[in-house]
This record gives C-alpha cells, sequence and structure tokens, in this order.
C-alpha cells in the first residue's frame, strides 16, 4: 500500500500543534504521575512559571487533554485530570521516554570515546 506523504505530513504536524513545545508533555506526564492540583503540578516541572502552566492547561484543555473540575465546596477547589482521549497517547509517551533515556546513554557513550 502506497503511503501518503502530504497526509502524513499534515497528521505530524498536527500532533506537533497539539502536543508540542516545551511544557505539554511534562503536564501530561506530571497529571498522570498523580499532581492534580496546580501547584502540585507546578512544582513537578523544573522551570515553568505560573503563566505558562496556566496558559499550557488552557489549552490543553479545549484540546480535550485535561479536565478541570472546579467544586468550591472541596478542600481542594480546582482539580485537573488527563482525559481519556489524552490517556490514549500513553503508550507513545513511554516510548518518548525510553527513546530519550537511550538517546543520552548514546550521546554520552559517543563522547566519552
Amino acid at each position: 500500500m502506497e503511503r501518503n506523504q502530504k497526509e502524513e505530513v499534515q497528521a505530524l504536524q498536527d500532533t506537533i500543534d497539539v502536543l508540542g513545545g516545551k511544557w505539554k508533555l511534562p503536564i501530561i506526564n506530571s497529571i498522570c504521575n498523580g499532581n492534580h492540583r496546580f501547584k502540585e503540578i507546578q512544582q513537578s516541572i523544573p522551570g515553568i512559571t505560573s503563566r505558562m502552566l496556566s496558559k499550557e492547561l488552557k489549552d490543553m484543555e479545549a484540546n480535550n487533554l485535561v479536565k478541570r473540575t472546579e467544586d468550591r465546596d472541596a478542600k481542594i477547589a480546582i482539580v485537573y485530570e488527563s482525559t481519556d482521549y489524552c490517556r490514549s497517547f500513553g503508550p507513545i509517551i513511554l516510548e518518548m521516554i525510553n527513546w530519550g533515556i537511550a538517546h543520552r546513554k548514546h550521546i554520552k557513550n559517543r563522547v566519552e570515546k
């Protein structure tokens, strides 16, 4: 079956538009690792500012990656959770983590030789 390069490029661009940038994948990883409050997420990601986290969470909510729940009567008023749609990307994120670990080792070994 012949591959449609134009369609593949568009699909890659769509993925990068939704998940690209410095912060989105670390935010997803943080939420999936049990950080659901704004401060917890921020503290788990070195270097991210409150303003950037707020902007990225709003963008991710618009793209159905994150669900924001507000309950003024609860002890924790606002909670962020990954959606089922976001979790469908989980295996790819794990592969990216594995590749990143292997890449660091590869570069380190290359430099040491």
